[in-house]
């Protein structure tokens, strides 16, 4: 059964052209799922580094794909670091606690508060968005987006104009 392969190594943020993709034949249960043709890959952007000769799925490109294997009622839910930098440590698929601190340390109490842990980091402004579904490259500074379950992501949604969000890299999750 003939699918699309990545004809060389490729790395995260990747926008795909033609020179990219490889034409393999595999045999018929091999097919991942979520698998996508010629005219589907090319121009889209990879949210993950991929090996020569490994398989092409949605859930490697930036765009709703990213959140397959999430919970049902998993959402892409985008944030703005404080210090825009940092993004440049994250990777898509790192887990990471976000924390959001509030006052000032003079006239207002300073607090930090964990709003989401361990929620995966679904795409950077650090790995690209020149093309796709995501803003451009100037209005993504310190931008990330993470899969967050439905009370997560009440609590990040407009965190950012609550107080400076940061993130702390942490393990895989247990079990």
């Amino acid at each position: 059964m003939p699918t699309w392969a990545a004809a060389q190594d490729l790395p995260a943020g990747r926008v795909l052209a033609a020179v990219d993709l490889a034409s393999v034949e595999v045999p018929p249960g091999v097919l991942p799922g979520g698998s996508l043709g010629h005219a589907a890959l090319e121009g889209k952007q990879l949210a993950v580094a991929l090996r020569k000769g490994q398989l092409f799925s949605d859930s490697q490109l930036v765009g709703p794909g990213l959140l397959a294997g999430s919970p049902p009622g998993a959402a892409a839910v985008p944030l703005r670091m404080a210090d825009p930098a940092s993004i440049q440590l994250l990777s898509p698929g790192q887990l990471v606690n976000v924390v959001m601190t509030s006052g000032n340390g003079y006239d207002q109490a300073a607090s930090s508060q964990v709003l989401a842990s361990a929620v995966p980091v679904l795409w950077t402004s650090a790995h690209g968005s020149r093309a796709g579904q995501w803003p451009d490259a100037g209005e993504t500074d310190g931008l990330m987006v993470v899969a967050a379950d439905p009370v997560q992501a009440g609590r990040l949604a407009g965190a950012s104009t609550q107080g400076k969000l940061f993130f702390v890299l942490v393990g895989a999750r247990p079990g």
